[in-house]
């Protein structure tokens, strides 16, 4: 994937992270993620005062492509932080983790940013080198 591409999609995350609703947190995360047929599909941290019904980012993002018929996906950019700052190392949760190894290759690609020029590209198994897989 080109450099073009990815600050493209880096773009799309941040702009996602504008729309999180984080009224506990105030730690806003935006994610962009791209099927392999070159759909993006954007998604945002929505907090619950429950804590347990919260939803992440990239969690939205591949619920979203996945209700929309989706399963062959590509690479995913993470940003995040708290209030307007976005810092360097929002990396997704175990939990987040999970799911994109229950719908990935070990080999998807993640991409956590910090803005448009300072990012750093990952292998999912870099991240989760032990998933659970039945």
């Amino acid at each position: 994937m080109d450099n073009e591409k990815i600050v493209s999609l880096i773009e799309v995350a941040i702009g996602a992270r504008e729309m999180a609703y984080v009224p506990y947190s105030g730690f806003r995360v935006g994610a962009a993620l791209m099927t392999k047929d070159g759909q993006v599909f954007p998604g945002c941290n929505i907090e619950n005062a429950a804590f347990s019904p919260t939803n992440c980012a990239e969690r939205t993002a591949f619920f979203s492509a996945i209700a929309a018929g989706n399963r062959d996906f590509a690479v995913i950019v993470v940003v995040g932080g708290p209030g307007d700052l976005l810092i360097k190392n929002c990396f997704p949760c175990g939990v987040c983790l999970q799911v994109m190894a229950e719908f990935c290759r070990e080999d998807f690609r993640i991409i956590i940013a910090e803005s448009p020029k300072h990012w750093r590209k990952f292998a999912l198994s870099d991240l989760l080198p032990f998933s659970f897989k039945l």
